[in-house]
């Protein structure tokens, strides 16, 4: 479905909104969670920290890298997105934002992605989807301990 003129100019005000003033940008100092993520095909890198609580909530997220507005704005939104869910909340948030941009069907709960739903029209551009995914990716990684 074509994006309407309106919606595609909310996507791209977000997008650069976000890219530019990036949410949560900077480190945590250990000890924390950490992970590395690169795209070489377009140079896009992310360095996601995260601290949890004993009981598994996601305290702190923090990311630093370079990239695309893409990359940037998906790290960003992820961070304000994710803080404060637990592990499992914060996967099927992961799960669902990947069927959006990667255009494997409806998310399980569309509300919760809010406005990364914006991001939903990346879905027709591959590389595009590898620059969306890149900070998720990070996440899973670190949250996974690798």
């Amino acid at each position: 479905m074509p994006l309407s003129d309106e919606l595609r100019d909310l996507y791209q005000q977000v997008i650069l909104d976000h890219s530019r003033n990036p949410r949560n940008h900077g480190e945590i100092p250990p000890p924390c969670l950490h992970a590395h993520g690169d795209n070489p095909s377009c140079g896009d890198e992310i360095d996601v920290y995260l601290r949890l609580t004993e009981d598994g909530q996601i305290e702190d997220l923090k990311f630093t890298g370079q990239g695309c507005a893409i990359s940037q704005a998906s790290a960003s939104m992820m961070t304000q997105k994710i803080k404060g869910k637990s592990k499992a909340e914060a996967e099927a948030i992961r799960e669902d934002f990947r069927r959006v941009v990667m255009g494997d069907g409806a998310p399980a709960d569309e509300d919760a992605l809010g406005e990364l739903i914006l991001l939903e029209g990346v879905q027709k551009f591959p590389q595009r989807v590898k620059c969306a995914m890149l900070a998720w990716r990070a996440v899973e990684q670190a949250l996974e301990g690798k």
